[in-house]
């Protein structure tokens, strides 16, 4: 599975790279969006990824702030995760995993939701 996702991550990248998907039309659309006007919590995460490999970091701030900010703690979880750290740093994983972690993060993810579509 690590092996299929760690082929699949330059074709991705590379993607990303050479399309963009503002203008692209093979990217797909959000569904949230389409149905309902409202932004998703990850409405302009491709645009945001676009922009960060072109070293636009104003941009994809300003696609999705909340994909650009979470994504230290992303590759914090690949690393513990999948790289075998959270057996040699468990409180580490437990701090930043765990249940209440967890519950930080899904009021993160709906405040910014909500916050989206109201500023």
């Amino acid at each position: 599975m690590v092996t299929a996702l760690l082929l699949l991550l330059p074709v991705v990248l590379f993607l990303f790279y050479w399309f963009d998907p503002a203008t692209d039309p093979f990217f797909p659309l959000c569904l949230f969006r389409s149905a309902t006007g409202l932004e998703c919590p990850g409405c302009g995460s491709q645009r945001a990824i676009h922009s960060l490999l072109h070293l636009r970091f104003g941009d994809a701030l300003a696609y999705n702030a909340l994909m650009v900010l979470a994504l230290p703690y992303i590759l914090l979880g690949l690393w513990l995760e999948w790289l075998g750290s959270g057996k040699r740093f468990p409180g580490l994983q437990r701090f930043f995993f765990g249940r209440w972690s967890a519950l930080v993060v899904l009021l993160l993810v709906l405040l910014f939701w909500i916050g989206r579509n109201i500023f």
